[in-house]
């Protein structure tokens, strides 16, 4: 009785207000979720920190869950139990999520079965925890709204966080030329391991200039934009003709001059993959599966933090001076 017990609770960070990051508090007297039918329950390996977690949890974003939550929603780990009529998986399987149910910064968290993803052998944890917001994200960006054919250029802006790093694999794989920007010389290198043509360090004043230097009159056809209230009215400026700007993350306004999209019919196109259909998030799915099947998709894990330091992985996610990888919380 006193094993089962032990096992009906666990440590969950629970957010009872929206605020800063003082308002992740770690509880360790949260019950287990009981899987329902087509959901599994994961016992939680690492989980994903990803920066709309800190604008959800500021309160400031479109979205905002019924209070008390808990933030997460890329877990890696392994299948503890089914619910009815989940055929898919069994318990003790390695798997990763796209997005959780009860909230991944927990030990155990609960999802539907179909968005939960086998974790090949040849991924650990850490980087089961660093597939799904970025690699979806960053293929939808890519494909599904920004229509990238190989042979274009793309330009990934903020290209060394989980987001970025995805994208330059992705593209990489698909026949684009891809160029990168990071805030460090480290960032800089590790965009050029995972894709990168080129990386440019977006601190430099001249940065843009070099840009337009290596794209020539052309300039690039697509740009994904992490930091668009930076940067978007720069971006205006490096895009060809028909090119078109993938907003993926944003903290701010920002003016411009639409006269600067007449002049080449340019487009600023706005992503979320909140907003993807079933049938497009089967599409990113299996692009993701078949890029780990053949290599080329090698998730990068960055800062790593227990679950006690949750309010610092928080605090680092935005301020810190340059990402190189994805954020992931261990447990």
């Amino acid at each position: 009785v006193i094993m089962a017990a032990a096992r009906s609770v666990m440590r969950a960070v629970r957010v009872f207000e929206f605020g800063g990051p003082e308002v992740l508090k770690l509880q360790s007297d949260v019950l287990v979720p009981v899987p329902k039918e087509n959901q599994v329950l994961i016992k939680v390996h690492a989980c994903g920190v990803n920066p709309v977690e800190t604008y959800i949890r500021s309160g400031t974003y479109a979205r905002k869950p019924a209070l008390p939550y808990t933030p997460g929603s890329d877990v890696a780990g392994v299948i503890e139990s089914v619910g009815e009529h989940v055929t898919a998986f069994k318990k003790g399987d390695r798997v990763f999520t796209l997005e959780t149910l009860s909230g991944g910064y927990a030990e155990y968290a609960v999802a539907a079965a179909n968005r939960v993803f086998p974790l090949p052998d040849k991924l650990d944890f850490r980087q089961g925890a660093a597939i799904g917001v970025p690699y979806f994200t960053a293929y939808r960006a890519l494909f599904q709204k920004g229509c990238a054919k190989a042979g274009e250029s793309v330009l990934v802006h903020g290209a060394s966080g989980g987001v970025g790093l995805a994208t330059c694999q992705i593209a990489r794989a698909c026949g684009l030329k891809v160029l990168g920007t990071a805030g460090t010389e480290e960032g800089m290198n590790v965009i050029l391991r995972n894709g990168a043509h080129q990386a440019f360090n977006h601190r430099d004043p001249n940065y843009t200039e070099r840009i337009k230097a290596c794209t020539g009159p052309g300039g690039v056809d697509i740009i994904i934009e992490m930091l668009s209230n930076v940067n978007l009215d720069a971006d205006l400026q490096l895009l060809s003709c028909a090119g078109r700007v993938m907003v993926v993350g944003c903290r701010g306004r920002i003016e411009i001059n639409p006269r600067d999209t007449m002049s080449k019919e340019s487009s600023i196109i706005g992503v979320s993959l909140f907003l993807a259909t079933e049938e497009e998030r089967h599409e990113c799915a299996t692009a993701v599966l078949d890029g780990i099947e053949a290599g080329w998709l090698k998730p990068v894990v960055g800062l790593e933090y227990p679950l006690e330091k949750v309010a610092k992985a928080h605090e680092d996610i935005i301020c810190s001076s340059g990402a190189r990888g994805k954020m992931v919380l261990l447990l």
